[in-house]
């Protein structure tokens, strides 16, 4: 039984965000160079969770302007 995609859009960005804060404070096999922003690192990690939230954003969007036109 498969979520409906707005439970996806909202859970997959949250998901992703607390498995991330999960890793860099709890998880002593985190790389401790990951925390700082100017480290190459730190971006690799921020990618996978920039990609959702922006799926997201993007589909906020077009639903306010679905909504908006049929209005």
């Amino acid at each position: 039984l498969l979520p409906s995609l707005p439970t996806l859009t909202v859970l997959l960005p949250l998901l992703s965000l607390a498995g991330l804060f999960y890793s860099a404070s709890v998880d002593e096999t985190f790389p401790q160079g990951c925390t700082s922003t100017s480290s190459l690192c730190f971006y690799s990690l921020l990618l996978p969770v920039t990609v959702p939230v922006y799926v997201f954003f993007h589909l906020w969007t077009w639903m306010g302007i679905k909504l908006f036109r049929h209005n």
